[in-house]
């Protein structure tokens, strides 16, 4: 185990997660599944061949736990993300905001924050923030693009926040390679199967960004096909 690629992916016990942990383990990773729900996250490791730990990306000792227990860690997948309340714009709280956040962005400072020290010790850390298309500006403002008809508040949102943490921890960790990545819409329990990408197509971005070495790209936001307009 000590000479392959060890890799965590959060929230893998189903959707992209689980694919992209498919694909690294063919690929030759020692790969991590990651969830909330231990019975799911285990039962989707068993069926890999993975390893499983318990970690909810919104409490701070579970994620402290989880990288006490990975140990060793070369390529973080930060991939666990919530819709939140499907309301109208004009009826969208604060906490309902809040609570998207909470998963999609303040969980992922939390989750780099603790497996930071992990990846300090590796020859080639990589971390991989899975954002979306909704969180580009550009994207969305393409009256082209079908992203642009959607209207929402905290999903797209906390995708652009993603964005622009993802820009600046490429910037404050040079000697890693952080990206963001768009894995398109693709059909998943998270769109209710309305996507036009399989499952395998949405984790291209994903697993092409977390098999890169020193010389590959930093501070990028790509899909399966080029870059992405912030």
């Amino acid at each position: 185990m000590s000479d392959m690629t060890t890799t965590l992916i959060t929230g893998a016990n189903r959707g992209l997660g689980l694919e992209a942990a498919r694909r690294l383990i063919a690929d030759g990773h020692d790969v991590w599944i990651a969830a909330r729900d231990a019975d799911r996250g285990r039962a989707a490791a068993e069926e890999l061949g993975a390893r499983f730990v318990q970690l909810d990306v919104t409490d701070d000792a579970s994620v402290a736990a989880a990288a006490e227990t990975v140990g060793a860690l070369d390529v973080l997948i930060n991939n666990a993300g919530i819709v939140g309340a499907r309301k109208p714009v004009l009826e969208m709280t604060a906490d309902d905001i809040r609570r998207v956040y909470d998963t999609n962005v303040f969980g992922v400072v939390r989750v780099i924050r603790a497996f930071l020290p992990l990846l300090e010790k590796s020859d080639n850390p990589v971390i991989v923030n899975v954002s979306s298309g909704m969180g580009s500006i550009g994207v969305t403002s393409d009256p082209e693009r079908l992203e642009s008809t959607i209207v929402s508040l905290a999903y797209p949102s906390s995708k652009t926040a993603l964005n622009m943490l993802t820009s600046q921890w490429a910037k404050a960790l040079p000697g890693m390679r952080v990206n963001a990545v768009d894995p398109g819409y693709t059909a998943t329990d998270f769109n209710d199967h309305r996507g036009t990408q399989t499952v395998r197509e949405g984790t291209d971005a994903i697993v092409r960004m977390a098999e890169i070495d020193q010389s590959g790209p930093t501070g990028t936001f790509t899909d399966r096909h080029s870059a992405v307009p912030w």
